[in-house]
C-alpha cells in the first residue's frame, strides 16, 4: 500500500454518501478501509445506473474498500464488529445519533478496548441537543441551514418554481470536514497516544462553508449592490463561435463593473447615467449585457477573448458537460478520471484524485467489492479458524450477498468469491427499527 496514510486501518460503518465519502478519501490517501455492510445492503448498491448487482453510485464511493457483511442484530455479529475495531485506527459512521450505541459499538465501548481509536460520527445536527434524533439527508439539511434559501433569494424571479440544488453538498462537505478532523486527531494522537471522538454536524458544516454567511447573519442591507463573489450574479454570454460561457464577475457590483470597462476599453460607460450606479445598472441590465455581448462577438475565438478578459482580471469558463471535461487534454494530464471494474465485464468511469503529492505515490483504486466478499479473508487474518467462521455463518452473524430484487435466490458464494476479485469496498449498518440519515 502506498500514500501518506499507508498503514492506517479504517472501519467504515457508514452508508450512502457522507460517511462513505470520508472513508473513501482516507483510502485514496493510502489507508486500508474495511466497509461493514448490513444484510439489508447499502441502498446505493441498487441506485441507477446499475450493471448487474453493482451500481455506479456505489462503485464511485466504495471502489477499493474491502467488504464484510455482518448482522449486528445477532450477538456474534456484534462481537465480530468489536473485534474489527480492536486493531483499527479510525472508525467512520453516519447513522442517527445513538444507533451504534444501541449495538454496543459506541465510542466509549470501543475506546475501552482500543484507546487509540479515532471515532468520527456524521449526523445532521450532532450527537446531542434538541435535534439529535432527526433524520437527515443533504437536501433537507441544506434547506434547514440557509443554503437553499440563499439560492432561492439569488435566483428570484428566474425560478419557475421552488428548487433545490442537484448535488448533495451537505453530505460531501461533511465528509470532507470529518476527514480534516480525523487527520487533526491523528496528529494529536502522536503526542498523547490516545484517540478521541469526533462529532460532525451537517448543519454546522453548511454554516462553516458558506462564504457569504456574514451577510445573512449580520442583517446587512446591501440594497442593489450584490455581495462580492456571488456565484449567481455571474452573467452568461455567447462566445465568438457559438460557445456558452460565464464569467465570475458581477456586471452590477460597483467593485466589479469597472473590470468590464477595463476589458472593453470603455471608461466612458462609467459616466453613462444608465450605468452610473448599481441601482441604475440593475434597472438597465439588458442594455449593459447587450453592449458587453456585442463586444465579445468582435473577437475571432475564445482564446483571444480569454486573453483580454484575463488581462482585466475577469475569469471565464465555458459551459461544458462533465464528459467534455473528462475527455479534455487537461483531464488526461491530471489523471482526473479513472476506471474501475463493474464486476460484470465492464467498467465505470469515476473521478480521479484531486491532489498530486511531490513525495507520495497514491494507491491505485481497486474494484468495488461484492457484499460480504471479504468475510472469510478478513476474519481469518484476525485469527478465526475456518470452523469458527462457518459457525458465524450458521448463526447468521456473517452473510453473503443477497439475490438481486426479483432474481432467484443463489447459494452463498463462500470462498470462491474471495478468489475472484478486487481490492477493497464497503458500507454500514442499522437495524430495521433504527433509521439513520446520510
Amino acid at each position: 500500500m502506498s500514500g501518506p496514510l499507508a498503514g492506517l486501518k479504517v472501519v467504515d460503518f457508514s452508508r450512502v454518501l457522507a460517511g462513505p465519502f470520508c472513508a473513501r478519501t482516507l483510502m485514496d490517501l493510502g489507508a486500508e478501509v474495511i466497509k461493514v455492510e448490513p444484510p439489508r445492503p447499502d441502498v446505493t448498491r441498487f441506485a441507477m445506473p446499475t450493471h448487474g448487482d453493482m451500481s455506479g453510485y456505489y462503485a464511485q464511493q466504495n471502489a477499493g474498500k474491502r467488504n464484510v457483511s455482518i448482522d449486528l442484530n445477532v450477538d456474534e455479529g456484534r462481537q465480530l464488529a468489536l473485534r474489527l475495531c480492536d486493531d483499527a485506527d479510525i472508525i467512520v459512521e453516519n447513522f442517527r445519533a445513538g444507533t451504534l450505541g444501541f449495538f454496543g459499538l459506541d465510542y466509549e465501548t470501543v475506546a475501552a478496548r482500543n484507546p487509540r481509536i479515532i471515532y468520527a460520527s456524521i449526523t445532521g445536527y450532532g450527537q446531542h441537543g434538541p435535534w439529535r434524533g432527526r433524520m437527515a439527508y443533504a437536501p433537507t439539511v441544506q434547506a434547514e441551514a440557509g443554503f437553499t434559501a440563499n439560492s432561492l433569494a439569488h435566483y428570484g424571479e428566474a425560478l419557475s418554481g421552488l428548487k433545490t440544488d442537484s448535488l448533495s453538498h451537505a453530505d460531501v462537505y461533511s465528509g470532507l470536514q470529518a476527514t480534516v478532523a480525523i487527520l487533526a486527531a491523528l496528529h494529536k494522537r502522536k503526542e498523547t497516544g490516545r484517540g478521541q471522538y469526533i462529532d460532525v454536524a451537517m448543519a454546522a458544516t453548511l454554516l462553516a462553508i458558506n462564504e457569504r454567511a456574514h451577510v445573512d447573519l449580520t442583517d446587512i442591507d446591501l440594497g442593489p449592490e450584490p455581495a462580492v463573489l456571488g456565484a449567481t450574479d455571474c452573467p452568461f454570454f455567447e462566445g465568438p463561435n457559438g460557445e456558452t460561457f460565464t464569467v465570475a464577475t458581477s456586471m452590477i457590483g460597483s467593485l466589479t463593473f469597472r473590470f468590464y470597462l477595463s476589458a472593453m476599453r470603455r471608461p466612458d460607460l462609467a459616466k453613462d447615467p444608465r450605468f452610473a450606479t448599481a441601482e441604475a445598472r440593475q434597472q438597465n441590465y439588458a442594455a449593459l449585457h447587450e453592449i458587453i455581448q456585442t463586444w465579445i462577438l468582435t473577437f475571432p475565438d475564445m482564446e483571444s477573448l480569454d486573453a483580454q478578459l484575463d488581462e482585466a482580471k475577469i475569469a471565464m469558463g465555458e459551459v461544458r458537460s462533465m464528459r467534455e471535461l473528462a475527455d479534455s487534454e487537461w483531464a488526461e494530464y491530471w489523471g482526473a478520471v479513472r476506471e474501475v471494474p463493474d464486476r460484470h465485464g465492464g467498467t465505470y468511469r469515476i473521478p480521479g484524485h484531486p491532489w498530486h503529492f511531490s513525495d507520495e505515490e497514491l494507491p491505485e483504486t481497486g474494484a468495488p467489492a461484492l457484499q460480504g466478499e471479504h468475510n472469510r479473508s478478513i476474519f481469518a487474518s484476525l485469527g478465526y479458524k475456518d470452523t469458527e467462521i462457518e459457525a458465524f455463518y450458521k448463526a447468521g452473524a456473517l452473510v453473503d450477498a443477497p439475490p438481486l430484487p426479483g432474481a432467484a435466490k443463489k447459494p452463498a458464494p463462500k470462498a470462491e468469491a474471495e478468489k475472484a476479485a478486487a481490492p477493497k469496498a464497503g458500507d454500514g449498518k442499522a437495524p430495521a427499527q433504527a433509521k439513520a440519515g446520510s
